[in-house]
C-alpha cells in the first residue's frame, strides 16, 4: 500500500476488509495480501505467482507494498471475490475437483487456468474435455518390476464404467481393466518425483493396486483426473438415484488422510520394529516397503469408535520388540492392537489426529462389508 493519497489508501483497506474478500478467490488461504488489478480479485501470494504467467489475462499487485491509483481501487471495489465468482464460477461441474492451498502446483494452476484463461465455466452446459464420458490418450506409466516410466495407452468409458490400460498403442486387448467404482486418483508429485505426477489406486481382489502415472503436460494430466471424477458421478447416479449431488461428490476421489514412515512390530509383538512407509487411505491402513511399491505388504480396516477402535499415545507398558524411534502410538482393534514408532513428537501427533479423524466418524452400511480386512495382519 506504499504510495497514494490517503484517501485511495482508505478506500482500498476499505475493499480489502470485505468478508468476501478474507479468503483467497483461487485456493481459499485466509488473508490474502495480493489482488489482480484486471480481475479484481484477492489472492494469496502462491496464486499470485500463478496469475503472473498468465500477464495477458491478470495483472497481480501487492496490497501492502505496491501503488495503487483510484481507479484501480474503485475496479477493485466494483468486483471483488464475490462478483468475480459469480461470473468464472458460475457454472462448475458438481464432480470438478475444486483445489484448496493444501493441493499441489498442477492443481492449483489449472483449476486458475481454467477459470479466467480458457473460461471453461462461464457459459451453462458448455463442452468440456472432460466431461463427455469417454477419454483415451498416452500417460507415462511406472513399470511395477523395473520401476521406469514407459508410454501406455488408456482409455476411460463411462458406458463400459471402467478404465483401462494397453501395454501397446495398438493393443487388442487391455492389460488390466478397472470398474470405476473402486478407482481412487490422487496426485503425488513429491512421492512420484514429478510435478504432474497421479497415483491411481484400485481393488484387486480386496487388496489395494498401485499405479503411478504422469504426463509432461500440466492440463492434460488434471482433466484426466477430472475425466475419472466425472464418470464416477455419473456411475453412482446411476447406482443410487435418489442421492443428492453433494452426497455423490463426497464419495468421488479423494486424498489419503496421512501418508509417511512409520516403524511396525509384527503381530506376536516380539519382533524387531522395521521402518515401513505408511498410507491411510479412508479407513485402511496400508504398509509399504516403498512408497512406490504396486502392492501393499499388509492392510488392516480402521473402524469407529462404536465398534471398538481407538488409537492411543504411546506403546503398551512392557513392549519388547527393539525399535529406534521413540513416539510410539497403538491402534486397538476389536481383534488385537497394532503397535507403530514415529521419528518425532509432530509425526506421532499428527497420525494420532489422522486415526482420530477416522475412528470418530460412524461407519456407513458399504464399510461394513469391508470389515473382512481386519484380518489381514501386518507381517514383517
Amino acid at each position: 500500500m506504499a504510495g497514494g493519497n490517503e484517501k485511495s489508501v482508505k478506500a482500498l483497506k476499505e475493499v480489502w476488509r470485505r468478508a468476501e474478500n478474507s479468503l483467497c478467490a483461487d485456493c481459499g488461504k485466509p488473508d490474502p495480501d495480493w489482488a489482480s488489478s484486471t480481475l479484481g480479485v484477492f489472492i494469496c501470494l502462491s496464486c499470485s505467482g500463478i496469475h503472473r504467467n498468465i500477464p495477458s489475462i491478470s495483472k497481480v499487485k501487492s496490497l501492502k507494498m505496491d501503488h495503487w491509483d483510484d481507479a484501480q481501487v474503485q475496479f477493485l471495489a466494483r468486483h471483488g471475490n464475490a462478483v468475480t465468482k459469480a461470473t468464472y464460477e458460475a457454472h462448475i461441474p458438481i464432480y470438478y475437483y475444486q483445489p484448496t492451498y493444501n493441493d499441489c502446483q498442477v492443481l492449483r494452476e489449472q483449476w486458475i487456468r481454467a477459470k479466467y484463461e480458457r473460461k471453461e465455466f462461464t457459459e451453462p452446459g458448455k463442452q468440456l474435455p472432460y466431461s463427455d464420458g469417454v477419454k483415451e490418450g498416452i500417460l507415462w506409466k511406472r513399470g511395477r518390476d523395473n520401476g521406469q516410466f514407459l508410454p501406455r495407452k488408456f482409455l476411460l468409458s463411462e458406458r463400459e464404467g471402467c478404465l483401462k490400460y494397453f501395454t501397446k498403442q495398438d493393443a487388442k486387448e487391455p492389460k488390466v481393466i478397472i470398474k470405476i467404482d473402486v478407482i481412487n486418483a490422487t496426485f503425488q508429485p513429491v512421492k512420484i518425483g514429478n510435478p504432474n505426477g497421479l497415483q491411481i489406486t484400485y481393488l484387486k481382489d480386496n487388496k489395494t493396486r498401485n499405479i503411478f502415472v504422469y504426463h509432461e503436460n500440466g492440463k492434460e494430466v488434471v482433466d484426466w483426473f477430472n475425466a475419472i471424477r466425472s464418470v464416477q458421478f455419473h456411475y453412482l447416479k446411476v447406482a443410487f438415484p435418489i442421492a443428492s449431488d453433494n452426497e455423490l461428490k463426497s464419495h468421488l476421489t479423494r486424498n489419503f488422510l496421512k501418508e509417511g514412515y512409520m516403524e511396525k512390530t509384527g503381530p506376536k509383538q516380539k519382533e524387531a520394529f522395521k521402518k515401513r512407509w505408511f498410507t491411510l487411505d479412508h479407513r485402511r491402513l496400508m504398509y509399504f516397503k516403498d512408497p512406490l511399491d504396486a502392492f501393499a505388504k499388509g492392510e488392516v480396516f480402521v473402524g469407529s469408535r462404536e465398534n471398538g477402535y481407538s488409537v492411543q499415545k504411546g506403546l503398551p507398558s512392557g513392549t519388547q520388540g527393539n525399535f529406534s524411534w521413540h513416539y510410539g502410538l497403538t491402534i486397538v482393534t476389536p481383534d488385537r492392537e497394532y503397535l507403530f514408532t514415529c521419528e518425532t513428537e509432530t509425526d506421532q501427533l499428527d497420525w494420532i489426529t489422522a486415526f482420530t479423524s477416522i475412528i470418530n466418524q460412524p461407519m456407513i452400511p458399504q464399510e461394513y462389508a469391508s470389515k473382512c480386512l481386519d484380518t489381514v495382519s501386518f507381517p514383517s
